[in-house]
This record gives structure tokens, sequence and C-alpha cells, in this order.
């Protein structure tokens, strides 16, 4: 992969201006997002590395090949070999997967790198050290490090690394100089030629296949597939999440040439039971070793809990938890693990009275699984919607998906340039809410503060709320303005 989410605008100068308008009542205890460095010489530092990496090629500019982080490795001494790994793919889900995982294998006194994408708020976020985000001035010195290799890679191939290929071969250095025990590598995107693949990763994960990324990995859950099972290796664990039957078959048939052991969702592993509960959900999973009781995970909706189950698998494969070896993991280690577990962004709450709730979902699949959840956990008499999405993104099938549980919507859009205009977006929605539903407000704290407004402007709703969602950065913008970063 040529590519991540880099568009973010450098200078958030009228988002951190907003946020103070913004910071409200106290929520529940969030989970960690790194802030900007208090040490202006180290913010300093960062903000040129991230000028440095923003000049590259971002996600909207393809040449699908591991030619060149290939080539980084290589000059670096294949530093992604010095551990073994968990390989993460599929259309959602993958970072929320990945924290679970990270979660598990760190109870069980394991330590961890983890690498997702993308950030929610601060670049940093993505490469992560016994659960934690990498401090700033590590971050920093680990680019340096590398940098020269870069420049020699640059040097010798027809096209520059990219921003996503070269925060791969930082990562990778940051775990080997670390050292770690073992690696959670999500995704960019696809999967075969995505600058991660160049692990060879001892378990692949398959989060739940949609559709996503349509003009690059296919019209099909089948095509979509294609590109992912990619990550498959030889003799490797797959622990697939439920599929699309098509999407399935094609995972089935690699795992087969590749001699994989396979483990599914719903046969193998799965979810017993789950009730909703304060602050989260209490499950019953069944893993490939035997069955885990009460287990609370203070993330909300089912699909947080099919998650869980997969997060599971995968570490009972990673330590070979299975027809060979049927013992299970500690139960109460695994209940430790999953109560720790945290996930920005996704139906996190930031505020009270209103409430406001901030979700990434981005694409329709997502934000069906939102909309459900919303409905379960939340008894919100009135629900208005803060949608602000990437032009490229199918944003109808995500507006209809949220249709059922918004009272209105208002439409604006966050900083990166490949933000839907808000009257194109507003143009759509009143296509699928109808025009007395719809309000626009191109600037986002304009946006939160009319929703906030509305979720309280009759005394009949006294129990109003607000939905950020649409995209992770206007998620993450969102999230300073409301004094959380």
């Amino acid at each position: 992969m040529v590519g991540a989410e880099t568009d973010r605008d450098p200078d958030l100068a009228v988002i951190e201006a907003g946020s103070r308008t913004l910071r409200a009542q106290a929520a529940p205890p969030q989970a960690e997002v790194p802030a900007r460095p208090q040490d202006p010489e180290v913010d300093r530092a960062l903000r040129e590395v991230e000028t440095e990496l923003a000049s590259r090629w971002g996600e909207t500019k393809l040449e699908p090949s591991v030619t060149r982080i290939a080539a980084l490795m290589d000059v670096l001494g294949e530093p992604q070999r010095a551990y073994p790994s968990i390989h993460i793919t599929g259309t959602n889900g993958k970072t929320s997967t990945a924290r679970m995982v990270e979660a598990l294998l760190g109870a069980f006194e394991l330590r961890t790198g983890r690498y997702t994408s993308p950030h929610v708020q601060s670049i940093t976020e993505r490469i992560s050290l016994d659960g934690a985000p990498i401090e700033a001035e590590r971050f920093v010195e680990t680019y340096q490090d590398i940098k020269p290799y870069v420049e020699m890679v640059d040097g010798s191939q027809e096209y520059r690394l990219s921003f996503f290929e070269v925060l791969t071969g930082m990562a990778y250095a940051a775990f080997a100089d670390a050292p770690v025990d073992v690696a959670v590598v999500e995704v960019g995107m696809g999967g075969s030629w995505d600058a991660t693949n160049v692990i060879d990763a001892d378990v692949a994960v398959v989060t739940p296949i949609d559709l996503d990324h349509t003009d690059r990995l296919g019209n099909t859950p089948a095509e979509i597939a294609v590109e992912k099972s990619g990550i498959i290796k030889q003799d490797a664990t797959v622990v697939l999440a439920q599929q699309p039957v098509d999407a399935a078959q094609v995972m089935l048939k690699k795992a087969v040439e590749k001699d994989a052991t396979v483990a599914r969702e719903g046969m193998e592993f799965g979810v017993v039971s789950r009730e909703v509960a304060v602050g989260g959900q209490l499950l019953t999973l069944r893993g490939l070793g035997g069955e885990y009781d009460e287990i609370f995970l203070p993330l909300h909706g089912a699909y947080q809990a099919h998650n869980a189950a997969v997060a599971l698998a995968a570490v009972e494969a990673f330590f070979g938890v299975g027809s060979e070896r049927p013992d299970p993991l500690s139960v109460e280690t695994v209940r430790k693990a999953f109560a720790s577990v945290a996930s920005p962004g996704r139906l996190e709450v930031v505020r009270r009275s209103p409430t406001v709730v901030l979700d990434a979902a981005h694409n329709p699949a997502g934000a069906r699984a939102t909309a459900e959840a919303v409905s379960e956990v939340f008894g919100f008499s009135r629900l208005v919607g803060v949608i602000g999405a990437s032009a490229e993104k199918n944003v109808r099938g995500l507006l209809e998906a949220f249709e059922p549980i918004l009272a209105e919507v208002v439409i604006t859009r966050n900083s990166s340039h490949r933000a839907m205009d808000p009257d194109e977006l507003a143009g759509i929605a009143v296509e699928v809410f109808g025009d007395d539903r719809v309000q626009v407000e191109p600037r986002l704290d304009d946006a939160i503060e009319a929703a906030i407004t509305l979720a309280e402007e009759d005394d009949e709703y006294t129990g109003g709320g607000v939905l950020v969602t649409g995209s992770v950065i206007t998620v993450g913008e969102a999230r300073l303005l409301l004094g959380k970063g």
C-alpha cells in the first residue's frame, strides 16, 4: 500500500480555538489519546516530522506494490523478522480487535507492539508499545534513525516511499528496537499489496468483510476478499470472523493453498451470550480451548462482542490453544484483559447533558452496526447527528443506515482536503432525510453547537443526544473540540 490516512490539515488553529468554547461537563474517563507535547522543542520536532511525512503520497494516490517497503526492510536489516506477529485485515473492526489482542497478550505478560491506522488525533497513536502510544520524542528519534535509509530507497525506486510505507518501516524498526515479544499489525488497506504485508504472521485475522474502497479493492465481497486473503502465509492459523458466503469461500480456498489451519466464528469459536451492562456488556465467549464466562467488556454494541471473540481466538491460536492443546487460557487473566480495553472514537461518550457520542463509522456496514448499538445502549428520545464524510465514500449508504435513528442531521466537514463539500453532502442528506431534517454548518465547531442546541431544544426531549460520525478525522477533531486532546 502506498498510503493510509494522511490528509489532515497540519494547522488546526480553527479547531483548537473552537475547542475553548465547547469544553463541557465531565464524561466518564476516556482512553488515553496523546495531546501535543508540552515541551516546545519536542512539539516543534514532531511537527517537522509530520510535515515531512505529509509531503509523501497519501492514500488517494496508490501504486499497489510491496517492492519499496521490501527494499526498506532490506536496508534496515529485516526488523520485521525479529519477533512473531499477528496480522489483522477486514473491512470494519480491525482497530478495536487489534486493541483487544494487544490487551490479552499484555495480560499474559508479553511485551507488545501494535501498529494501527488511521489515528484519531495524534500520529503517535499508530505505533504503540506495551499498550500505549510511543512518546513523541521516541517517534521523532525513530524517524530520524531510519530517514537516511528511507532516502536511500527513495533514490533507487521509480516512486518515493509513501507516508504509510515510511510509518510502517518506523513501526517495525521500533518494535525490533524495544524489543517486543509479539507485534499486532493492522493492515492499511487490502492485504496482498499492503505495506504491512512484509511480515510472515503466525496468525492471520480477518474481521468482517464488506464493501469499502471498492475503486481499489473490488466491487463484491469476494473480490475484496481476494486482496485481503493475501496476508495468509504458509502454515499459518487463520481466524475468520463471520463473513459473507462468497468472501468466506475465497478465504478458505487461500487457506488450503497455504496449508493454513482455519478457525471460524460460529464453528470453532464464537459469542455464547451477551447482556448489556452499565458501561459496556457482559459476555460468555467460546474459545478454541473452552468457554470463558463473566467477561466484562467496557465497549458497546454486538459487533464489539464479536470482535472480542475473534481477538480471543487469535490469542489462543498464537499460544497454540486448540485441538492439539485443549486447555483454555486462564479465565481470570482473560477477564482482566478485556476489562481494560478501550477504543477511542468507537461509541465513545465525551460529554453529558446532553450526551455527545463519537463514532468513527465511515461506510454503510459500520454505520449499520453503530445504529444498532446506539438503539440498544442509549435511551435517547431525540438523537441529532453531526456528519462529516470523505468524498470518495458511499455517503448515501452511510446516511441511509443512520436515518432511522436520527431525528435531524447537521451536515459539516472536517479539515481534510478529502472531505466532501457540505452543500454536496447536504443535497444527498435531503434526499434521504427530507429538507426539514437537514441543517448545514460548514465549521465543525458550529455544527456541534447547533446539534447540541437541537438536542436541548424542547423541554419534552429530556433524553436528547448528539452523535458525531462519518469519518475518523471528523471524530478526532470533535474530540479535540470537546476537550479530549
